[in-house]
């Protein structure tokens, strides 16, 4: 059985959607005023293991991921900037182009890390409307108010506001979690900003309350709801978004409808850099293309994910990465070999149970990539059945396997290789090692077996 933690319980759980054999899942996206950078690809990644784990469980997932292009300010607090509109000064192009270039941008580096496009991409500027609706909603039963800057939610009115972080509410300090100016409560947030006067806006629309654009919160639950119902299984996002974005979402969603608006949430951990997480804010961001310029394949930095819990914080630098790469590099060699064997030899079965039981463990990702290693490594086993059990488990760790081909060896590589093979059979060891090295300065190694030999590319 598949077993998932539920942040909003604090503990693993059973899965059990809503709907037999069909999963509901919506994952936050990006705000896209700038590249993504490998600590927000972190979290990209653990829903795609997520996603692959469910499908491999033989669910059908619908998938909505949006594109916030509009009304996430550089504050958590409903202040600051429009982080879109910040983008466009910087680069001196309309908020309309720095959207669209960045979910190019970062639509490309998650093909480049295999990740699963979802079925349903929504953005934030083309569900206005339903946003706007949402906001009425939450009106006529009493749950927002107005002040000079916007439209505000009233967390007072909701018992159980918080119940996803845990928050003390009354333990808080004014300020400490948002600006409590001109607001009823600290934990209020916006629902819809009016512009600001004597400024120009790119992104504004009109309401029956001002002319303005919708906060950050509101658009998720709006297209979440639209989309995949008011009631859906899986909602994912990084740890980041606990106290406030996803807090807000379950407050006004379930203040609106009245029901429950998520059965899980799942969180990832952030990656950190000298034990500080990776943020554009802190300018020590590391996108995929900058690691690319070092010649590390995108697909070793999902290697690289592979080997801690989502649910843990993951350490970068320069020694994990190319570690990563090295383990990446070797899994794909070790898979190569396995072409050469065309034999049926052996079962796979223990370790495809093994493999599903950790997956099944909350995305047990370490031990799943364990269980891979401990299959290549069998001697019982031939290399066609270990082949095709691995492009089984590759349905979920996405690492690319089933693209590899068997290498083509140049005919002098093969006639060298031939002729160790006879020096070895004749125990002319001299001879043998000399030609070895010949491959070596050719750029290729030589493995051995009982029988024959492999060469292989270094």
């Amino acid at each position: 059985m598949l077993k998932l933690y539920n942040t909003l319980t604090r503990k693993k759980e059973i899965f059990k959607p809503l709907k037999k054999e069909k999963v509901g899942l919506y994952t936050c996206g990006p705000t896209v005023y700038d590249y993504a950078h490998i600590g927000n690809l972190r979290t990209y990644i653990f829903e795609d293991f997520l996603k692959r784990t469910l499908l491999f469980n033989g669910f059908k997932v619908k998938h909505v991921m949006n594109i916030t292009d509009v009304g996430h300010l550089t504050s958590d607090g409903d202040t600051g900037e429009d982080k879109l509109e910040k983008g466009a000064k910087r680069e001196g192009r309309s908020a309309w182009e720095i959207a669209e270039f960045y979910t190019e941008a970062f639509k490309k580096d998650i093909s480049k890390l295999n990740i699963l496009e979802p079925e349903i991409w929504c953005r934030a500027t083309q569900h206005i409307k339903e946003q706007i609706g949402l906001i009425r909603r939450l009106e006529k039963k009493g749950f927002t108010y107005q002040i000079d800057d916007g439209v505000y939610f009233d967390s007072s009115k909701l018992k159980d506001y918080g119940k996803l972080a845990g928050l003390n509410i009354s333990g808080l300090k004014a300020g400490a979690r948002v600006d409590v100016r001109g607001k009823k409560n600290k934990t209020d947030f916006a629902l819809w900003k009016f512009s600001p006067e004597n400024e120009t806006r790119q992104m504004e629309w009109d309401s029956q309350w001002g002319r303005g654009f919708p906060g950050w919160h509101i658009e998720c639950s709006a297209m979440a709801m639209k989309y995949l119902g008011e009631q859906f299984d899986i909602h994912c996002g990084g740890i980041d978004h606990i106290p406030v974005h996803h807090t807000n979402e379950i407050a006004q969603s379930e203040a609106a409808t009245g029901k429950k608006f998520v059965k899980y949430w799942m969180h990832g951990e952030f990656l950190t850099l000298k034990d500080e997480k990776i943020s554009k804010s802190k300018g020590n961001f590391i996108t995929l293309e900058s690691l690319e310029k070092q010649g590390i394949p995108a697909l070793a930095y999902r290697y690289l994910c592979l080997g801690t819990s989502y649910r843990k914080q993951l350490m970068f630098n320069d020694d994990v990465i190319k570690s990563a790469e090295a383990g990446f590099n070797n899994i794909r060699e070790r898979v190569r070999g396995l072409l050469d064997d065309k034999t049926d030899k052996g079962d796979a079965g223990k370790y495809e149970k093994n493999f599903l039981i950790a997956i099944n463990d909350d995305l047990n990702m370490p031990k799943a990539i364990a269980v891979v290693w401990d299959l290549l490594k069998d001697e019982k086993i031939s290399g066609k059945v270990k082949y095709n059990a691995v492009l089984e488990f590759d349905e979920v760790l996405g690492l690319g396997l089933g693209g590899i081909k068997e290498q083509k060896i140049p005919q002098d590589i093969k006639e060298i290789a031939d002729a160790r093979l006879i020096a070895r059979e004749h125990k002319d060891w001299k001879e043998a090692d000399k030609l070895r090295e010949l491959l070596k300065k050719k750029g290729w190694a030589v493995e051995d077996s009982e029988e024959s030999y492999r060469v292989k590319r270094v």
